[in-house]
């Protein structure tokens, strides 16, 4: 069971990017999904999730309106669109798979390795 996230990068402030997790040996469409990121120093925190059902959808109230959380099924993946990025966006991107809050890191039982986000002032 494997979940591979990839994307990342070093880009400038007010830049986009779209990040992805494709999962092997697990059938994302029966999980919740999510991004988690950690900052240098700081410890892992809830960026955006999706549900199950590909509908409902919850964010941090640091990303709502800049970032969009989505999925397809079909290609057993997520993906995180970063709109408008700002330097505090810079740390480890992780991508998760599980059941249960949203929100919750402890809901998740399957996790990415991540990707690094770096954005410059």
């Amino acid at each position: 069971v494997q979940l591979q996230a990839s994307g990342g990068g070093l880009v400038q402030a007010g830049h986009s990017l779209r990040l992805s997790c494709v999962g092997s040996g697990l059938t994302l469409n029966a999980y919740n999904v999510a991004w988690f990121r950690q900052a240098p120093g700081k410890e892992r925190e809830f960026v955006a999730a999706i549900k199950w059902d590909g509908v409902t959808t919850e964010a941090a109230g640091s990303v709502k309106g800049r970032f969009t959380i989505s999925r397809h099924n079909a290609k057993n993946s997520l993906y995180l669109l970063m709109d408008s990025l700002k330097p505090e966006d810079t740390g480890v991107y992780y991508c998760a798979a599980g059941v249960g809050s949203l929100s919750d890191s402890g809901s998740y039982g399957y996790w990415g390795q991540g990707t690094q986000v770096t954005v410059s002032s």
